[in-house]
């Protein structure tokens, strides 16, 4: 019985794969006594590795994709991770905890499993766990954290990658050796996705590399990394709302529609904005209700740069006003709004969702802080420039899947 309960388990945690009920479960992972090689770096040399260390990383085994790598996988700041053959439906969203594999509680919380080969319909609504197709073996002074693609926050897909043994979400512990998997939940559409899908990106650093106060402010006054005036700079740039509007009809954003169809993860430019949005224009007061569980796309009042040798992450402006959730997607790459780039400052586009009550923001609120961190090197590929990003210099942006 032990043995029939902990096949999941077993089978995610070995990297072969073992036949169960309604079909195969396979998940590759890193091989048994296989150690990443070290990147030779200086012991002072600190922050987000570039496109060619991660290509590195890959080469000596420290991430172990299942096949070969997309062409274009590799962005400057990130790799981005690919849904593997099998989604598990499950009771509810969970942590691991020290002492747990994801395969284990998979086995506990699993309803039923849907083959992504031939693509598979995510519901709104319910809980998902796919095991990626990439797994690691980081040396022991590379960590990583996680964040959702942009195209994927706008679509307002929740979604989250899990390690074994870990108490938080989006975080792997520097010499982290298993497999990853993602949590995935649609919120307003429902998803059409298959495995090779990508949802998720994944940065890996070496030791803490964040901008402090003054070094920031010394980047700023060099770079002007934001257009507002005199910006408080403490604890990273500061990003408001734009409630005021773009263009003669002051169109300030987007609200989510219900009941819609099914979007496809993978097709680009290929659905009418009106069948999933709503367009907002600006109050005469330059203020907003967001409505309880509705979903916004909204754009930030400043326009801001990522200079090429840093790296930057939105975080809430303050954790504890939880009456609304804003950027789901929160990495900004290299090169990000930079003028070499293709840029003159962009703006950021803001994912935006209340919760239980009805919550007034106002124009030029802050909502988030950009983060600043230095790259360990500059990358061969900056955003915008030969990558072909699809948000450089953006104003108010939906996600690539729709036209116009």
């Amino acid at each position: 019985m032990r043995d029939r309960r902990s096949r999941i388990s077993r089978s995610l945690s070995s990297g072969r794969p073992e036949a169960g009920p309604g079909g195969s479960i396979r998940a590759r992972v890193c091989e048994p006594g296989r150690r990443a090689v070290s990147l030779s770096l200086r012991a002072d040399e600190k922050g987000i590795l570039p496109d060619r260390l991660i290509a590195m990383l890959v080469k000596t085994g420290a991430v172990i994709p299942a096949g070969a790598l997309d062409d274009d996988q590799i962005q400057p700041a990130s790799i981005d991770l690919r849904l593997g053959e099998i989604a598990y439906r499950v009771r509810a969203s969970f942590l691991p905890g020290p002492e747990s594999t994801v395969g284990e509680r998979i086995d506990e919380l699993k309803l039923h499993e849907i083959p992504l080969g031939d693509g598979a319909v995510l519901e709104t609504g319910c809980v998902y766990i796919v095991p990626l197709m990439e797994s690691l073996s980081l040396p022991p002074d590379i960590a990583a954290s996680a964040n959702p693609k942009s195209s994927t926050g706008r679509l307002d897909v929740f979604t989250r990658v899990i390690a074994d043994h870990t108490r938080g979400f989006d975080r792997v512990n520097a010499g982290y050796h298993g497999p990853l998997y993602a949590e995935i939940s649609p919120r307003t559409f429902p998803v059409l996705v298959r495995e090779g899908s990508r949802l998720s990106q994944l940065r890996f650093r070496r030791g803490h590399a964040v901008l402090m106060d003054e070094t920031l402010a010394a980047l700023h006054r060099r770079e002007r990394l934001v257009d507002s005036e005199a910006p408080d700079l403490s604890d990273g740039v500061p990003v408001g709302v734009d409630l005021v509007g773009f263009g003669p009809d002051k169109f300030i954003g987007y609200r989510a529609k219900r009941h819609t169809g099914v979007i496809d993860v993978d097709r680009r430019a290929s659905y009418d904005i009106g069948e999933f949005w709503e367009p907002i224009r600006a109050r005469h007061d330059r203020s907003l209700i967001l409505d309880p569980d509705e979903f916004y796309i909204l754009a930030s009042k400043e326009a801001v740069q990522v200079p090429p040798d840093y790296a930057a992450e939105m975080v809430p402006f303050d954790p504890l006003v939880g009456e609304f959730r804003v950027h789901y997607a929160g990495f900004f790459d290299p090169g990000f709004g930079y003028a070499g780039a293709g840029g003159r400052g962009s703006r950021a586009v803001l994912e935006v969702r209340s919760h239980e009550v009805p919550f007034i923001i106002e124009h030029g609120q802050i909502v988030g802080r950009l983060v600043y961190e230095h790259m360990l090197a500059r990358p061969d590929a900056l955003y915008g420039r030969s990558i072909g990003s699809n948000y450089q210099a953006q104003g108010l942006k939906l996600s690539k899947h729709f036209r116009g």
